[in-house]
Order: structure tokens, then C-alpha cells, then sequence
């Protein structure tokens, strides 16, 4: 009896367990798990998974309970009240983690207990739709931007032997999008028990991330060897003095060559057009859905497709590995320009869906070839701040690509001219720059003292 008793245990336990160690044999290969990469998969996972569950419960808040206009006002409401203060708060985040390059498993812990405690706070907010919702959502926005800026300055620093950095990256990437989508649908059922639990569950998420924060190893709590890398103008300040008594300049991206600022500004158009879509599409699809489906179906179709253009761009992104990243950048944008110009001359349901996998596709592969440029040109000892300043402008492209979309008319036509528009700018802007770095091949490097 006995023996059937854990028999049966087996077979019920060994579908948990055969699965945990599945995901642990695949983050931890080649190397990841000894250097620690691994983990910070992990880590990456649980965030996504935790963010979408609080995206979920907000999305039905705001947009989904309410008539069309309604929705609308509220969603610019949302924006106003939550992405116009994180602008202005986007540009202090890396400066202000470049000041605890020590307690870097700390600062990600904090970034989740954080949003732990804000999900707890919006459980109330959704019920009862008091203005607390909207600094709660600032609090929540600005602490996943934080963790990001430092999940991309401890990559780095976990490298395993012959890794690229655009491979790890595309590792921790593809995990969190793996989470995401397996996390979306159970925060879907929870909703359906009642909006507050949806944030509960994330609740959960994000206090067992603040825990496995601390299990990655102490090695990303080290700043031997590292500066602080400045953008545009800044790099003229002066930084100290030398051994030899002159002064030596604070390095800046733009002391690096042109290939980073330029493909770090055609990686903010193609994030702006992100965020314009995401807006955009979302009311534009409410209101005229794809013929024969629902509003929340059309929705579905063509996040799908987001979705899995983004898996694969990461997909192919970790198969390149740092192949030619210029060239990848300009040949991304000029597919992407090429789809949005086709989806608003014939526009349709089913261009409009594929322009949603390109630019999934096509921000994921583009951002992996960033990656690629900063770990190549950007010397060592400003990397990790490097990346902190990029992730900054790239999340507040996103923002200006949001706020257009919800300004626009609710026109297929003229909203998918404006975004060939936005890629067209982002494209023509740098293509002549990032040739000409491929042409050199990718010699450009810091001219620090």
C-alpha cells in the first residue's frame, strides 16, 4: 500500500519537478550556470512574469472596462499622470545606480520588493478606481525601468567563456519572454476571479524575485575597473588628474565612434514605433476590430504576432551572434520601413499583423546588435554605465512613441503613414552613419587618455 502510495506521489511530483529540472539544465548550459548567467535568467524570468500579471489587472482597468472614448481619456489620463513624470525621472536613473555599483543584487531586490508592495496598493486602486492607482503605476513603471538598467549593467559581468555579450543577452531575453507569455494567460484566469488578484499574484512574484536576487553571485557587486560613460555634451567635463599630473576627460559614447550613438539612435526609432503601436493598434483594433473577431480577439491576434517576432529576433539574434551589428541594424530598418509602408498603403488585418511581428522582430534583433556595438566598441571599464545610459533613452522613446499614438485619430491609413514616418526618420538619419562604421570595420575606440 505504501508502496502505491509514493508511486502515485511520483507521478503526480515528477511533472513539477522533471520540468524545474528542464529549465535549469537549459538556463545553466554552457557555462551560464557557473558563471552565474543562469540565475540572472532565472531572475529575468520572474520579472516578467511579475510584470505582466500588474499589466494585466491595469489593462483591464483602464481599458478594457469602459467604453471606446471613455477608455481613451483614461489611457491619456494614464499617460499624463504616469509617463510624463517618468521622463523626467528616466534621465537620473542610470546616474543614480552608477552610485551603488556595490549593492547592485541589493538595488534589484529593492526593485522588486518595491513593485511587491505597489501591486498590494493597486489591489485596492482597481476597485475602487481612486487616483492612487496613477503615482502607484509611476512607482511600479519607474522601478521595472531601474531593474532593467541594472539587469543590463550585470550582464557583463556574467559572461561564461566564449560567450558574446549579444548571445547572453539574447538568453536573458528569451527567458523573460518565455515567462511572459506562460504568466499571461494565468493572470488572464486570475482576473476572471476578480481584479485584485491578478496584482496579488504578483505580489507574490516579485517577493520571491527580491529573494532570488541575492543568489546571484557576488561578483556583479563589484565595480573594479569601471567609470562613468556620459552622453552627448556631457563628455566634456573633466573627470580628475591623471598620474602624469594632466587632466584626463570623463569618457563620453560619443568618444567610442560613431557606430554606437548611430545605432543607438536607430534603436530609439524603432522603440518609439513600439510604443506608438502599442497604443495606437490597441484603440484602433477596439474600435474596428478584425473582421469576424472580437475587439479583445483582434487584440490577441495581433499581440501573437508581437510577440513572436520578438522570439524570434531574439532566437536569430543569439544565431548571428555579433556578426556585422551595423549592418544588421541599417538592413532591420529598411525591412521595418518597408512593412510600414506596405501596411498603410494596403491596409488590412492581416498587414496590420505582420507588421506587428516585424517590429517585434525587428526592436529585439536591432537591440541584441546594440548590444553587440557597446560590448565592442565601449571600452571595459564604462560599459556597465553604457548600458545604463542606452536602456534610459531607449525607454523614453518608448514613451514618446506611446503619447503620439494616443493623440492620433483613429485612422489606419494615416496612423501607419505616421509610423513609416518614424522609421523613415530613425533610419535615413543614421544608415549613411552605421555604413560607413561597417566600411571601417569597427576599429573606432575610446580615445581616453
Amino acid at each position: 500500500m505504501n508502496g502505491a502510495v509514493r508511486s502515485v506521489g511520483r507521478a503526480l511530483h515528477f511533472p513539477v519537478t522533471g520540468t524545474a529540472r528542464g529549465i535549469r539544465r537549459a538556463t545553466h548550459a554552457n557555462g551560464a550556470g557557473e558563471s552565474g548567467l543562469g540565475k540572472l535568467i532565472e531572475l529575468h524570468a520572474v520579472n516578467g512574469a511579475g510584470d505582466v500579471m500588474i499589466t494585466v489587472a491595469l489593462a483591464s482597468t483602464v481599458f478594457f472596462s469602459v467604453p471606446t472614448d471613455e477608455a481613451r481619456g483614461r489611457v491619456a489620463l494614464y499617460l499624463a499622470i504616469t509617463m510624463a513624470p517618468f521622463t523626467l525621472l528616466a534621465p537620473v536613473i542610470g546616474p543614480l545606480l552608477d552610485r551603488v555599483p556595490h549593492g547592485r543584487r541589493a538595488a534589484m531586490a529593492s526593485a522588486m520588493l518595491a513593485r511587491a508592495l505597489l501591486a498590494l496598493l493597486l489591489s485596492g486602486a482597481v476597485v475602487t478606481g481612486g487616483i492612487e492607482l496613477y503615482p502607484a503605476a509611476l512607482g511600479v513603471l519607474v522601478a521595472s525601468k531601474a531593474y532593467g538598467v541594472i539587469r543590463s549593467a550585470v550582464v557583463p559581468r556574467l559572461l561564461p567563456p566564449r560567450f558574446s555579450l549579444v548571445k547572453a543577452n539574447s538568453r536573458v531575453t528569451l527567458g523573460g519572454l518565455l515567462a511572459t507569455g506562460a504568466a499571461a494567460p494565468v493572470g488572464a484566469g486570475l482576473q476572471v476571479l476578480g481584479p485584485r488578484w491578478p496584482l496579488y499574484g504578483a505580489c507574490v512574484i516579485f517577493i520571491a524575485g527580491s529573494f532570488l536576487s541575492f543568489s546571484l553571485p557576488r561578483k556583479v557587486d563589484s565595480a573594479r575597473g569601471e567609470d562613468t560613460a556620459l552622453l552627448a555634451a556631457d563628455a566634456r567635463h573633466l573627470h580628475g588628474p591623471h598620474r602624469s599630473g594632466t587632466l584626463k576627460r570623463r569618457p563620453g559614447l560619443r568618444t567610442v565612434g560613431t557606430a554606437v550613438t548611430h545605432g543607438l539612435a536607430a534603436n530609439t526609432a524603432l522603440r518609439c514605433l513600439s510604443g506608438f503601436l502599442i497604443f495606437f493598434l490597441a484603440f484602433l483594433l477596439r474600435e474596428h476590430p478584425i473582421a469576424g473577431q472580437s475587439a479583445a480577439v483582434s487584440l490577441g491576434i495581433v499581440g501573437v504576432a508581437a510577440g513572436a517576432g520578438n522570439a524570434l529576433g531574439t532566437a536569430v539574434g543569439a544565431w548571428l551572434k555579433a556578426r556585422a551589428p551595423e549592418l544588421i541594424i541599417v538592413t532591420l530598418g529598411a525591412i521595418e520601413l518597408g512593412a510600414a509602408v506596405t501596411a498603410a498603403v494596403f491596409f488590412g488585418p492581416v498587414l496590420v499583423a505582420c507588421l506587428g511581428a516585424v517590429a517585434g522582430f525587428a526592436q529585439a534583433l536591432a537591440k541584441l546588435s546594440l548590444d553587440a556595438l557597446i560590448q565592442r566598441d565601449v571600452p571595459e571599464h564604462v560599459r556597465t554605465s553604457a548600458f545604463a545610459r542606452s536602456e534610459t533613452l531607449l525607454q523614453m522613446s518608448w514613451v514618446l512613441g506611446g503619447a503620439i499614438g494616443i493623440a492620433l485619430p483613429l485612422n489606419g491609413v494615416l496612423g501607419l503613414a505616421v509610423a513609416a514616418a518614424i522609421v523613415a526618420i530613425g533610419w535615413l538619419t543614421t544608415v549613411r552613419g552605421l555604413l560607413a562604421a561597417a566600411r571601417h570595420g569597427g576599429t573606432a575606440r575610446s580615445r581616453v587618455a
